[in-house]
Parts: structure tokens; C-alpha cells; sequence
């Protein structure tokens, strides 16, 4: 099986929790499921652990190697405020659109280093795989509970079936464009941890916690926990 192949198979299966995970979002918003909140704040903290884990495991590790001090401290601080401003706009937009910017911020990017890394090492385009599915999918859970206010549940999942494909362009073009550039890689990845950071402590932690319910907080440890075996098995 040819690279494209293969980086188009695990792209799909990277960007497809996105559709699932706003599936699974439309059974339990249900008006009569009684534990509807406690499930919707676990998710999100299951989506901020499996976030963290990629910075921590894929994102962040490579970059610390290859690249000096000078270099990194600019590109991952670049990071946080571009993603800083993103998340600025996004508010002022407000709608349906800024839902779709606030989830492709990190996909995109993540995508791309996807793409690039599996001309080099298959085992390393997986893992950053698997850790894009595992973000993609409470974020497409979390998606539809901000789009249900605005939209039909028909055009909402229609729309996070049509985005769930967004990361075969992003990791096709990281392939033909970036595979034999090693240093742009590292520094897409930094730069996508900076402001991944940014948004786990502005966005997913302050609106996982539930009062009186300590359920939620350890989503984010089952997040990490499985991004942690990702990680041990893949390496």
C-alpha cells in the first residue's frame, strides 16, 4: 500500500470521531436523560486530557529535540497568541462559523504534521493519528451541543460529516509539501501545541467542572491515561 494510500485511510480515520462524537452528542442531549450534564462536562474533560496528552507525547517532544532555544520559544509563543486572537474573532463572530473555526484551529495543523511525519516513520504519523481521533471526538460531541441552539440536527451532523474530511487535504498536502522538511514540521507542531495549551486552559478546563460533581475531572485523566497507551504501544 502506497504512503498516499495509507496517509488518506488514517486521516479519514483521524477525522471521522468528529461525525461520531457529534452522533453520539445527538442521543444524549436528549431532554429526558437525567445525566445528560454530568456525561456532556465528563467529555469535555476526557477531550482536555486527550489534548494534553498530545502536546506532551507527539506535539511537543519532537520539536524540544531537533530545535534550539531560539527557535522554539518565538514559534511556541506564536502559537498561544495566534490562537489567542482565533479565539478573540471567533467570539465576536459568534454562530455557527466560529464553532467551526474553534475546532479546525488544531486539526488543521495536526493534520498536516500527520501527513508529513508517515513519508518519514509510519509508526509516528499513527500516533499523532490516534491522538487526533481522540481529541476529534469529544470535540465533535461538544460541537454539536453549541450548534443545536442554531442549527437542525440534520445540517449539524451533515456539516461535521463534511469536516470529518478536512484532514485528508491538510495531510495530503503535508505529504507532497513538507514530507523532506523536517524543521517546518517541527515547527507546525510546536506552534499547534502552544495554541492547543491556549485553549485547554481558556476554553475545556473552566467549563468541564461541574459543582458537587467529581465525575468530570477524571475525564481528563482517562484522556491522558489512553493517550499515554497510545503512546507506550505505538513506540
Amino acid at each position: 500500500m502506497s504512503n498516499t494510500v495509507t496517509i488518506i485511510i488514517y486521516s479519514s480515520a483521524a477525522g471521522f470521531p468528529i461525525f461520531i462524537g457529534g452522533l453520539i452528542s445527538s442521543v444524549f442531549q436528549m431532554k429526558d436523560y437525567k445525566h445528560k450534564k454530568v456525561v456532556n462536562h465528563f467529555i469535555t474533560a476526557f477531550g482536555g486530557g486527550a489534548l494534553l496528552s498530545a502536546i506532551s507525547f507527539v506535539l511537543i517532544p519532537q520539536a524540544v529535540t531537533d530545535m534550539n532555544l531560539i527557535e522554539m520559544i518565538p514559534i511556541f509563543l506564536a502559537g498561544t497568541i495566534a490562537f489567542m486572537f482565533l479565539d478573540i474573532l471567533s467570539n465576536k463572530i459568534g454562530g455557527s462559523i466560529a464553532q467551526v473555526l474553534s475546532m479546525m484551529m488544531d486539526f488543521i495543523p495536526e493534520a498536516l504534521a500527520l501527513g508529513a511525519s508517515f513519508a518519514v516513520n509510519h509508526s509516528f504519523g499513527l500516533l499523532i493519528a490516534l491522538f487526533i481521533g481522540l481529541q476529534n471526538l469529544p470535540e465533535g460531541f461538544n460541537s454539536y451541543i453549541e450548534l443545536s441552539t442554531k442549527l437542525k440536527k440534520q445540517k449539524i451532523l451533515l456539516l461535521l460529516f463534511a469536516l470529518s474530511f478536512v484532514g485528508i487535504f491538510s495531510a495530503l498536502t503535508g505529504e507532497f509539501l513538507l514530507s523532506k522538511h523536517d524543521n517546518i514540521v517541527d515547527s507546525i507542531m510546536l506552534f499547534s501545541g502552544g495554541g492547543i495549551l491556549y485553549l485547554i486552559f481558556q476554553d475545556i478546563a473552566p467549563i468541564s467542572k461541574l459543582e458537587n460533581n467529581w465525575l468530570p475531572a477524571t475525564g481528563a485523566s482517562m484522556g491522558f491515561l489512553v493517550g499515554m497507551i497510545g503512546e507506550k504501544l505505538l513506540n
